[in-house]
């Protein structure tokens, strides 16, 4: 007993003391948004056929579907021409406002109006990689997914480095129009159905506005203090159940697999890759299947992997070996049967396994690379420090120059 509540303890303090996971929160949200924006982008031709008053699902019977299942979608608000290029055009914009981490907490839950407004649409016409998809925007909305590799985080980098509060005027006018939007939501009744996104989209909008209420009026710390307790235990744990979502995926895909007689002969891999729907490559899928014993291995280490990944996380090691494998199979999975977007969408959700120090290394390379491609006339000269009592310009003879306090302690984007 005596080592156990030093133990809790400390696991209850590295809960609410920080937001865990920064660098695979902000992988999962550049990928979730790159993939669906990618998507948007490719079916804009026939978004009409998919989504539109063009779509098999019509209009009559997703509004059947919808008052029968409470699914909430913002598309049904209205059958007009007009409003559903209106929500197809927001939604690509909010992915890519999304993927690159500008007012990511505010982005994430339009983000994931976006994506629920589409599919709930038209429910028929998405994959497994769509219900991933589904999953994860409603997510992303309770992590703080920004604090790397975003512009919020730049730009409260640059703030602390000149040694200013961050001014943010932007915020609190989207914070308004959005309140706006949602209130006449609610009074015309067109929340009335699903009760849990109208809810959790109430709760983002009150909870910005408490934590900007914090910064300006509060006249101590304490306040702020327990705000980012509450934000650290609501991004860990939904960290938690992400990676949780990601293990149930493929443990349940492992075990039905297990059952199949297809998979137990060892030769369910050899189907799909002729079927004609399923091969945009003909030539390379009568490649890989040219071999029985190549057929039969394929088909047996997918088991083994997507059963005994769960029970891995144990061991890092053996962890990351399996996590390799998972995602260059989907990359196989990508090229040779077609379905690009439902192995983005699962290589993003495998993306919170990833370790620490391979995402700050690439992370690294990444800088780097933009360094050499950036030409140097772009770079901005510093002006050297200038005493407190010179004019502006002027290199100080004392020493270098200290950065102005903060002295009304409002606290920068929460991301």
């Amino acid at each position: 007993m005596n080592r156990l509540w030093p133990a809790v303890s400390r696991a209850v303090a590295r809960v609410t003391d920080s937001a865990l996971g920064p660098y695979q929160t902000a992988v999962l949200r550049i990928g979730v948004a790159l993939t669906w924006l990618l998507f948007l982008l490719r079916e804009y031709p026939h978004r009409q056929e998919l989504y539109g008053p063009d779509s098999p699902w019509a209009w009559d019977l997703a509004a059947q579907l919808v008052g029968a299942n409470d699914a909430f979608t913002v598309l049904l608000w209205s059958d007009s021409q007009v409003w559903f290029e209106a929500v197809y055009a927001l939604a690509l914009l909010f992915s890519l406002l999304l993927l690159l981490g500008w007012r990511t907490r505010t982005m994430s839950a339009l983000f994931m109006v976006g994506v629920l407004s589409l599919q709930n649409r038209s429910v028929f016409m998405g994959d497994g990689g769509d219900n991933v998809m589904h999953l994860m925007a409603i997510y992303l909305v309770l992590t703080r997914c920004g604090q790397v590799w975003s512009l919020d985080a730049r730009r409260a980098a640059r703030a602390r480095a000149r040694g200013e509060r961050t001014r943010d005027g932007v915020g609190p006018a989207l914070w308004a129009v959005l309140g706006v939007v949602l209130l006449l939501a609610s009074l015309a009744g067109r929340t009335d159905g699903d009760w849990f996104i109208p809810a959790l989209l109430w709760a983002v909008w009150l909870g910005q506005a408490v934590w900007w209420l914090a910064g300006r009026l509060a006249r101590t710390d304490q306040p702020r203090i327990l705000l980012d307790v509450v934000g650290n235990v609501a991004h860990n744990g939904a960290l938690l159940v992400i990676m949780a979502e990601a293990c149930l995926i493929y443990a349940t895909a492992g075990w039905y697999k297990v059952q199949g007689s297809r998979w137990q002969d060892g030769t369910a891999v050899h189907y799909p890759l002729h079927l004609e729907y399923f091969s945009p490559w003909p030539s390379l899928a009568g490649l890989l299947t040219a071999s029985g014993t190549l057929v039969m291995m394929v088909t047996y280490v997918t088991v083994v992997v997507q059963v005994a990944f769960p029970f891995t996380l144990f061991n890092r090691r053996v962890k990351n070996v399996l996590l390799g494998f998972m995602i260059l199979e989907h990359a196989v999975i990508a090229v040779v049967l077609g379905l690009p977007f439902f192995s983005l969408a699962m290589i993003a959700a495998d993306a919170v396994f990833l370790p620490t120090s391979f995402l700050r290394r690439a992370g690294r390379l990444a800088a780097r690379a933009r360094g050499r491609l950036r030409p140097r006339g772009d770079a901005v000269p510093v002006p050297p420090p200038r005493r407190p009592d010179g004019p502006p310009g002027l290199p100080s003879a004392v020493g270098p120059a200290q950065a102005a306090p903060v002295t009304d302690g409002v606290p920068g984007p929460r991301t």
